[in-house]
């Protein structure tokens, strides 16, 4: 059966990775998925699944609904059973597209459009969108326990929200780890922008080296907007630690970044749903600092995986950081324990097994799966 990921295609970050993923790893369990892009960009270069088909279906302004027929047709002509939408643009098209056609749609809420930006008429905008998108959803794919909860304080019904964790490949051969002889390399992963709370990180980098560790950052990703960029540049450089920052551009091969860390930390803000970066940096084997916000605490906690610290405090990220470096090779149980967990709850697999789970519910009337093949397809537990 086919079902149509409808996205918006721009960057390819966390989101844009569980999407590729999805599509690789779905026809394992009876799905084939194909992708309409409503504003094609880095996706396009760097999506990993070659097999799926790639439709461009662009938008003329924010609120142009026209191009729902677009998609509409798309459903209709290429016999898809399922619409899958990721983002609040995405739903608001995908709820029109699939009245037109007749189909269920899926959509999956990957952060909390209430907190995605720093400006409130923006956040204001996004959630009465997705308010008005998602009344027409069969079902909502929360990525974390707190996205659940997120949906069900704005009213949406808890039997159509259900949690399906960001998955990552699990690594073959991860890191040995070992506390370096030199200086640490400490590093984070992501889309730059405000709420990734990276002039944090660079403040906590600055009383690193005031309290006499030798420290560098490695920031691998993009900026968002240039602007965000020069003001972190002039920050570091008003601190004095420009010259232990190296900021590596963006990158489609994460792992291979991760692998020249001595430590992940995750500063954020707020606004996540479940980080990828963090789940590939436990698959590869590294300690981890992160900021508890949304879904993180239940990623780490349950399994002493990492330190958490509040969001926003450069002192307690230092404090963490130093911690873990003071520990020597003592750090490795939190990195064992990250591959551990990792490997038993946030695997591509896990992840894809489960989303055809909720296929198969929406589906069903019209297809006669039965429980038990809903449940445990190819044996693989969810």
């Amino acid at each position: 059966m086919k079902a149509l990921h409808l996205i918006n295609g721009e960057f390819y970050s966390g989101a844009e990775r569980v999407q590729d993923l999805l599509a690789s790893n779905m026809p394992a369990f009876g799905y084939e998925v194909d992708f309409a892009a409503l504003k094609l960009g880095r996706f396009a270069e760097c999506r990993q699944a070659s097999q799926a088909r790639l439709f461009e279906v662009p938008m003329g302004s924010r609120f142009d609904l026209r191009t729902a027929w677009q998609v509409a047709r798309l459903l209709r002509e290429g016999n898809y059973r399922l619409l899958h939408t990721h983002t609040a643009r995405s739903a608001m098209i995908g709820r029109v597209a699939a009245g037109l056609a007749q189909l269920p749609m899926v959509h999956h809420v990957h952060s909390p459009a209430a907190r995605d930006t720093q400006t409130a008429w923006r956040n204001t905008i996004n959630t009465a969108v997705e308010r008005w998108s998602l009344a027409g959803a069969s079902r909502m794919i929360a990525v974390s326990s707190s996205l659940r909860q997120y949906l069900e304080q704005k009213g949406f019904p808890a039997d159509r929200i259900e949690v399906v964790p960001n998955g990552v490949p699990v690594q073959e051969r991860p890191i040995v780890w070992r506390a370096p002889a030199g200086p640490w390399v400490i590093g984070t992963v992501g889309l730059f922008r405000p709420r990734k709370g990276i002039e944090v990180l660079v403040q906590a980098l600055r009383l690193l080296v005031e309290r006499g560790f030798d420290v560098r950052l490695r920031a691998v990703g993009s900026f968002e907007e240039p602007g965000y960029q020069q003001a972190l540049v002039q920050l570091a450089k008003h601190l004095g630690v420009l010259d232990r920052i190296e900021w590596t551009g963006f990158t489609a091969d994460v792992g291979a970044e991760l692998r020249r860390l001595d430590l992940f930390v995750l500063p954020s803000l707020y606004g996540e749903g479940l980080p990828m970066a963090l789940i590939e940096a436990m698959a590869i084997g590294l300690p981890v600092v992160a900021t508890a916000v949304e879904g993180t605490p239940e990623v780490l906690t349950p399994a002493g995986a990492g330190l958490l610290v509040a969001p926003g405090d450069a002192g307690q990220l230092a404090g963490a950081i130093g911690s873990l470096i003071a520990m020597g090779e003592g750090a490795r149980e939190f990195a064992e324990a990250g591959r551990r967990r990792q490997v038993e709850r946030y695997s591509e697999t896990v992840m894809a097994c489960a989303v055809a789970k909720v296929y198969d519910d929406v589906l069903a009337p019209n297809t006669g799966i039965n429980e038990s093949e809903s449940k445990n397809k190819l044996g693989v537990q969810v």
